[in-house]
């Protein structure tokens, strides 16, 4: 069995915009920016044959695919493509505080401290088992050999780690943008990326 994943994230949210973190426990909308991309996304990309789409629950990333989903496509969402949930710094004000403490928190995941996590929230670990379990599902259909999946910036880079074996204190090396392109193959024995961190379809011409 072969695969193609097309692996991008949701558009810009109000939030993203303002330095604010989100995740799991915001269920925050595109704004406008994040729609603009969305459809530089969808243009770029319309011509596609994909046999399905993957999103998570959140419904900033069924916003950021929805022209896809328009024309027909089926479409799953999977709750183990949820970003990570950051506890109790979701939605809280950018200060220098909040960014400190989030910077620490990276820093113990860069470190290798792979349980580590704020209050109320969850760890790379954690966020890394609800991933086998969608990617699970995502492999179990020979017959989609072209996949679309919209999900978050952190679990994005997590994921990118489980599927290339690089240990989770690596996803660092992952860098993103609100709907930017990772594209990766299956190979039937293992997954390489082809399109790496790929934002052409978000110039402006």
């Amino acid at each position: 069995m072969t695969k193609t994943l097309y692996i991008v994230r949701h558009g810009q949210t109000e939030l993203n915009k303002l330095g604010i973190v989100q995740g799991r426990g915001k269920d925050t909308d595109l704004n406008d920016e994040g729609c603009r991309q969305a459809d530089q996304f969808y243009q770029a990309y319309k011509n596609i044959a994909f046999d399905k789409i993957y999103i998570s629950k959140l419904k900033r990333t069924q916003q950021s695919i929805q022209q896809f989903i328009d024309e027909g496509l089926p479409y799953e969402k999977l709750a183990g493509l949820d970003e990570l949930a950051w506890g109790i710094y979701e939605g809280q004000p950018s200060t220098p505080e909040t960014k400190a403490g989030f910077l620490r928190i990276v820093r113990e995941w860069v470190a290798g401290n792979l349980d580590s996590k704020f209050e109320g929230g969850e760890s790379p670990n954690e966020v890394q088992a609800r991933q086998r379990e969608a990617l699970e599902v995502i492999m179990s259909h020979p017959e989609e050999e072209t996949v679309l999946i919209c999900m978050h910036g952190r679990a994005m880079r997590l994921f990118l780690c489980l599927l290339t074996g690089k240990p989770a204190s690596e996803a660092e090396d992952f860098p993103h943008q609100n709907l930017v392109l990772y594209k990766v193959v299956f190979d039937g024995e293992k997954f390489q990326i082809a399109d790496f961190n790929n934002a052409d379809h978000l110039k402006d011409n």
